[in-house]
């Protein structure tokens, strides 16, 4: 198989990323797993994909911090060759919360990860993008529908991604560098409960028109398009990944 040029993924140990990194690797791409502190989770996948005869690397890195994103696409470049995707797929999701009992703690350390880490990692690829390339965000419907008395804070900081898509794929279209993004749904991964609310899913499902909750692995199937050729034509646009919801 044609090596594609190198995919980075951003929260690749668990959930959509992992999904993600797999579905990346058997297309061709050598992947840099990016995780923020579960090693073992990142070392399954790229084991994993190892085994079915892709290239695969693990980084640790906070993508909050400025040093650390530096130094994890010039990793990348080095040992896996020249970078042509990105995946700005970390995030966290804070307990649920009403508006009034937001502090400045817990929206400080949201943004700087959802915002300032996925603006972070794309102006790394975007430096060192040479041509062709793409860019996938992973936004949230929460960006549209707002979670009121659950996760404002949480939708807003996938409202700057979404900003950000449509800014960068203007700025960047000359260029030939496509930036999409998906806006997954409710979908069954591990965030809620690292949240603290694991029957959330199970508890919201009735509100959803398709009545089921999503798979990891149906979002990763609509970014690995956006990311491959068949979308060539396709930039500053958002796929719901959502059951109609």
């Amino acid at each position: 198989m044609a090596d594609k040029g190198t995919c980075i993924i951003t929260g690749a140990s668990r959930g959509i990323g992992a999904a993600t990194a797999r579905m990346a690797a058997a297309a061709g791409h050598p992947v840099l797993l990016n995780y923020a502190g579960n090693h073992s989770a990142a070392e399954a996948v790229a084991a994993e994909i190892a085994a079915s005869g892709g290239r695969a690397l693990v980084h640790q890195a906070d993508i909050a911090e400025e040093d650390a994103v530096t130094a994890m696409f010039d990793r990348a470049e080095a040992e896996l060759g020249p970078i042509t995707a990105l995946v700005n797929n970390a995030g966290i999701l804070t307990p649920s919360a009403t508006f009034d009992q937001l502090d400045a703690a817990r929206l400080s350390r949201l943004f700087a990860v959802n915002i300032t880490g996925s603006f972070l990692c794309a102006r790394e690829a975007v430096r060192r993008m040479p041509g062709p390339g793409a860019i996938v965000n992973v936004s949230s419907r929460a960006a549209v529908l707002g979670s009121p008395n659950e996760f404002i804070d949480y939708a807003a900081s996938k409202g700057a991604i979404d900003s950000m898509t449509i800014g960068l794929s203007k700025e960047l279209g000359p260029r030939g560098i496509r930036v999409n993004a998906v806006r997954p749904g409710l979908i069954e991964t591990e965030i809620h409960a690292s949240a603290g609310d694991a029957g959330r899913v199970a508890r919201m499902v009735s509100g959803v028109p398709m009545a089921r909750a999503g798979s990891a692995e149906e979002v990763a199937e609509a970014i690995l398009w956006l990311l491959s050729d068949e979308a060539r034509y396709v930039t500053g646009t958002f796929i719901d990944v959502s059951g109609g919801r």
